[in-house]
Parts: structure tokens; C-alpha cells; sequence
């Protein structure tokens, strides 16, 4: 009997070397792609620095609109001082030898990674799919759209949302005789990062519809579980140094558990017994 349950296990593990070396090789093929426009990729996560962003250009746009409705307070609480800010050069810095070679190389593994997430999930679909039925089988090709998409819409949204947040936060507290020194490998290991969570994050809600499609979700469970999502949240967020980071980590993963609920409710395994009032 030992025997027979050991036989399996290393079915599923050489199975799962399989997949691995399939995505090894992908994702270092993509990372030869990417190589081509990692320059590209580092100058536009380093636009922020500047201190011009869209939350710049909405601040100057608010701004206008204070001066021309309301001048008096415009002028006693010197906003044309913040509107004519300057724009300033930045620049990232490094200390060690090859590290802006490395850096690079990460870059690209990250770019090529994302280039490759069909092939990626395509794998995780052949090695889960001998555990499923033949009617779920044919879901691969609405799985591996979905998930490539909503992890590519994640990491849009940090990049283009997010990011500008976080680096003009940090850029608030530059004051005389107190500046940025940004070291180029930190600054990267944090955006690359933070790319992957809100890449996975936005995978929820297609997690959430796949698991309520195999009826292993219902609607009413999630609803129903809110409050540990909020605590599910705050403990993945507190792994994150900072509170701010932390912040824009929590916020988009709890509202993803609630994207999660509407789809799960909207095309997810229905009972006759539930209602939207239960929801």
C-alpha cells in the first residue's frame, strides 16, 4: 500500500520538473526579448523621480480652479508656490561593480516572465487538468485569457496608478539640507516587487470564478468571510516595511475580494437557493 501511494507522488513530481523546466525555458526566451527595451522599461519606472506625474498636473489643475473661484484663500495659502514647483533631475545611483548589469538582468527575467504568461499558465493548466472532468477541461482557453489579462492589468495599474504615489510620497520629504539618494538596485527590487503582488492580486477574482465553477466557491462564503479578508489583507500588506506601502497594498486587495464577490455572483456556480439579498 506504500508503495502504490509513493508511486503517484513521484508521478505528480516528475510532472511538476516537467512543467518547470518547460517555464524555465520560456521565461528565459522572453528574458532575451526583453533584454532588447530593459532600458526602456528603467527609464519609464524612473519618470517619477522627476516629481511630474499625473498627480502634479491634478494638483496645478485644482489649484487653477481655487484661484480662479476662490483668490483670497489661493493667495493667503501660497498654492502658487506648490504650482510652480520645479521639475527636478534626478537620477538613480549605484556603488558596486556590475550592478547596473544585474539589475538589468533582473529587469528582463520580470519583462519576459510577463511576455511569457501564456505559456506559464498554460503549464499550471496541464498539470492541474488531469484532475479534472472532461466539461471543465475546455475551460483553458477562457482560463489562460483571463489570468494573463488580469495580471497585466494588475501591474498596469501600479505602474501607471500606484507607483506615482508612492515615489512622490517619498520625494514630500525632501527639504534643506535633507535629499533623495536613491540606490539603483533598491529602487528596482522594490518596483519589480511590488509588480508581482499587484500582478497576483488582480488574479483573485479569476481564482475566486475558476474555484466557483469546480463548486469549491459559492458566493455566500465570501460574502459571508469579509471581515478576514479585511485580516487576510493587513497581514499580506504587513510584510511591507513602510505604512504607506502597506496602505496601497491592503486597499487594492481587499477591493479585489469584493470584485471577487460581484463576479463570482455574476457567472459563478449559482444554487436555486441563493439570492442577491444574501449576497
Amino acid at each position: 500500500m506504500e508503495n502504490q501511494k509513493t508511486a503517484p507522488f513521484m508521478e505528480h513530481l516528475v510532472e511538476l520538473r516537467k512543467r518547470l523546466i518547460v517555464v524555465s525555458i520560456a521565461v528565459f526566451i522572453g528574458m532575451g526579448v526583453a533584454w532588447n527595451f530593459s532600458g526602456y522599461i528603467l527609464s519609464f519606472i524612473e519618470k517619477p523621480l522627476t516629481g511630474r506625474t499625473y498627480l502634479t498636473d491634478l494638483k496645478k489643475s485644482v489649484y487653477q480652479e481655487v484661484k480662479r473661484r476662490y483668490p483670497a484663500k489661493y493667495k493667503r495659502y501660497d498654492l502658487g508656490k506648490d504650482v510652480a514647483a520645479a521639475v527636478k533631475d534626478r537620477q538613480l545611483n549605484y556603488s558596486a561593480p556590475l550592478e547596473p548589469f544585474f539589475v538589468q538582468c533582473k529587469i528582463s527575467i520580470i519583462a519576459g516572465f510577463i511576455l511569457v504568461l501564456p505559456v506559464v499558465f498554460y503549464q499550471v493548466w496541464l498539470f492541474v487538468s488531469p484532475g479534472l472532468t472532461q466539461k471543465e477541461r475546455r475551460m483553458v482557453v477562457p482560463f489562460i485569457t483571463a489570468t494573463t489579462i488580469s495580471f497585466c492589468v494588475g501591474a498596469f495599474f501600479f505602474l501607471m496608478i500606484i507607483w506615482p504615489v508612492i515615489i512622490n510620497f517619498s520625494l514630500s520629504y525632501e527639504a534643506e539640507g535633507l535629499r533623495s539618494w536613491f540606490n539603483l538596485t533598491a529602487y528596482v527590487n522594490f518596483c519589480m516587487r511590488l509588480i508581482l503582488i499587484f500582478g497576483l492580486i488582480f488574479e483573485l477574482p479569476v481564482l475566486s470564478l475558476l474555484l466557483s465553477r469546480f463548486g469549491l466557491l459559492t458566493v455566500n462564503l465570501l460574502a459571508k468571510n469579509r471581515k478576514y479578508a479585511v485580516l487576510a489583507s493587513a497581514v499580506i500588506a504587513a510584510f511591507h516595511a513602510d505604512l504607506i506601502t502597506m496602505f496601497v497594498v491592503m486597499l487594492p486587495l481587499y477591493c479585489m475580494y469584493e470584485v471577487s464577490i460581484l463576479v463570482v455572483y455574476l457567472f459563478g456556480k449559482k444554487k436555486r437557493s441563493e439570492s442577491p439579498a444574501q449576497a
